[in-house]
């Protein structure tokens, strides 16, 4: 039952029709047309795309704003705002009906797409069917004005998070940048970035390199798979414990789990403080899992036994390693080297002893480490300010899209303003 006045519980078909897109055959696909707009495309416009110049019905073409809805396997909503476009199946172009404001529409949707997927279908894909659509309701306020300005604000907050997000996006694209050019040509004593101009280099296996680097493999600076001590340390002594979940696709700790040395001593990973996680199997290490292993209680960790360890030795600068095994470049050649069966493949610890990397003297890591953390830092920074912003939108969401707080009186303002 709803109790707020002027609000009234909508089945989602209420609101609007959900066209579903077309289903186009690899025979379809073309090089010129409409471009073909998959989930994929949906998620990234500038994803590689097919194209089809056939003839479609008209319900199957897309236009600038028009509201699309990925259906199945990924569930989220989109303003199409990339020009005319063929959709493909398992995507809903939706048409609100009249009264019905669309920027609120996406938002009310995407608000309760948690409900929804509750009761989606699939164990091991998610997809709403129209029968979720006819069936689920919610309040929903009658009047398109006081939806036109409860999208209005919490567009607002959508706008802020873009910009935020762009700047991130702008980080870690000079993030990418230094990190090839800092593993390649790295810094000399006053900072500056070698160049062949400038600096004097050598002909090497991996092609050109200073005058002062060598050429060798993670396990000239690092132990693979060492032993940790936990001779000093009780049963009951706390360590900390990191399960794959715990270790970020970004290479940041997520959370840390609290146990008993007891509990965990025996079947797990072992690892000490400033050891390098580095995820084996399929799909987190292409997605990027692992991490330098800091803040441990007791020094000492535990963790799943799909993480290989690097410990850096005399040689080696542990946050230096680090941005080694979280290059784009080292983890495609780590999965060319993966071994098994499909679902199940993983990295073994002999890659780590063939791979060849550019090696400058410790030094010299110090300084380049200290360079690219600190460019991790700064995304850090705006990651930390989007996610105030997504608090602050979920709890206007909460309040806006349920009638617990009205944008009535603003309406009001506006009729006095105009009248």
């Amino acid at each position: 039952m709803n109790d707020v006045e002027g609000w009234k519980n909508k089945r989602l078909i209420e609101l609007a029709e959900y066209i579903n897109g077309y289903a186009f055959k690899p025979d379809d696909w073309e090089k010129d047309g409409l471009p073909i707009i998959r989930i994929e495309q949906l998620k990234n416009p500038n994803a590689p795309t097919d194209y089809y110049s056939g003839k479609l019905p008209t319900k199957n073409i897309i236009e600038n704003d028009d509201l699309i809805f990925s259906w199945s396997a990924s569930l989220f909503l989109r303003i199409w705002r990339h020009d005319r476009a063929a959709l493909n199946q398992h995507l809903f172009r939706v048409v609100e009906r009249e009264g019905i404001d669309r920027v609120f529409l996406k938002l009310f949707i995407e608000f309760y797409l948690p409900e929804l997927v509750k009761a989606s279908h699939g164990s091991t894909m998610q997809h709403i069917t129209r029968k979720e659509l006819d069936r689920f309701g919610a309040p929903f306020p009658t009047s398109k004005p006081e939806q036109t300005k409860i999208a209005e604000i919490l567009s607002t907050a959508d706008r802020a998070i873009e910009q935020t997000e762009a700047i991130i996006a702008k980080q870690q694209r000079i993030k990418t940048g230094l990190m090839h050019d800092l593993l390649t040509r790295g810094i000399d004593e006053y900072g500056n970035l070698r160049s062949e101009q400038t600096h004097e280099f050598r002909d090497s296996p991996l092609g050109r390199i200073p005058v002062e680097w060598e050429v060798g493999t993670l396990s000239d600076i690092a132990n693979i798979n060492p032993k940790s001590d936990i001779s000093q340390l009780s049963d009951n002594s706390l360590v900390t414990f990191l399960s794959m979940p715990d270790v970020g696709e970004n290479g940041k700790i997520i959370s840390r789990q609290i146990q008993k040395l007891s509990k965990v001593k025996t079947g797990f990973t072992r690892f000490t403080e400033q050891d390098i996680l580095f995820a084996k199997i399929t799909p987190c290490m292409e997605n990027g899992k692992g991490t330098l292993a800091t803040e441990l209680i007791n020094k000492i960790g535990f963790g799943s036994t799909e993480f290989h360890v690097l410990r850096a030795n005399k040689s080696g600068n542990p946050e230096f390693i680090y941005h080694i095994t979280q290059s784009k470049k080292f983890r495609l050649k780590s999965e060319g080297y993966m071994t098994g069966s499909a679902g199940q493949r993983r990295v073994p610890a002999n890659f780590f002893q063939k791979f060849q990397i550019h090696l400058p003297p410790l030094s010299e890591q110090h300084h380049i480490a200290g360079i690219l953390t600190a460019a991790d830092q700064r995304v850090e920074k705006e990651e930390a300010s989007r996610n105030k912003l997504l608090q602050i939108k979920t709890a206007l969401m909460q309040d806006l899209l349920t009638g617990k707080k009205r944008v009535t009186p603003l309406l009001n303002d506006t009729e006095v303003v105009h009248g």
